[in-house]
């Protein structure tokens, strides 16, 4: 079974980000897919817990509205067996044009669609993503540090930064813009692979890539 939340991507991060706080807090592992996985990482993410039957939760991150055109389909294909597993799935996606956020509500168990963004409205989490986007280091370890008092999930963070990376690629007006942010967007993919096979945190891992001022 899936939920589906849609529009506004802050608010539906943040609302995601807060109905699973407490199954974070219990040690529950969440799996967050990008458009930066493979179709392999995908396939993987649909499998059971595993030799020990491990609880986990994966999260969708992006892939329909996103640039891989391959997983989006895999995605949308997998929609009716996802929605008959007894695992919890979420799949959070930005603004969608009609007929393709009706495919989606067909199959979830509940959706939550959040309005656009008003001007001159607050931005929270954002923030960090203009500062990477700006390559403003102390505003990116701040701003970080202040999300997680805040009580942000790390894998949310890592969702934003991931998100600026590849908006700072599909924007770039040079070569040199083009290459920082397919350098930013291998970087953050592989991020949460390395902080695993290391044996570290996905915070401690993030704190490390704030301080390195890329």
């Amino acid at each position: 079974m899936f939920d589906l939340f849609t529009g506004n991507r802050e608010k539906a991060r943040e609302a995601l980000d807060s109905e699973l706080k407490k199954e974070m807090q219990k040690g529950t592992r969440i799996v967050r897919i990008t458009d930066a996985h493979s179709l392999a990482d995908l396939d993987a993410s649909l499998q059971g817990g595993g030799l020990f039957n491990e609880k986990k939760i994966v999260i969708f991150d992006g892939i329909v509205g996103g640039g891989s055109e391959e997983l989006a389909i895999k995605l949308l294909a997998q929609l009716p067996a996802i929605s008959q597993m007894k695992e919890r799935f979420y799949v959070l996606e930005g603004v969608l044009d009609a007929s393709t956020r009706k495919m989606l509500e067909k199959h979830a168990e509940d959706s939550k669609r959040f309005d656009a963004e008003k001007k001159g409205e607050r931005t929270t989490i954002f923030a960090l993503g203009n500062a990477l986007r700006s390559s403003d280091k102390k505003a990116l370890w701040i701003g970080y540090h202040r999300e997680l008092q805040k009580g942000a999930a790390p894998e949310a963070i890592h969702g934003v930064l991931f998100w600026a990376a590849k908006e700072l690629y599909l924007s770039a007006k040079n070569a040199s813009a083009r290459e920082r942010g397919a350098f930013l967007i291998a970087q953050l993919a592989e991020l949460p692979h390395e902080a695993r096979r290391r044996g570290f945190d996905l915070e401690y891992a993030l704190e490390n890539f704030a301080l390195s001022g890329t």
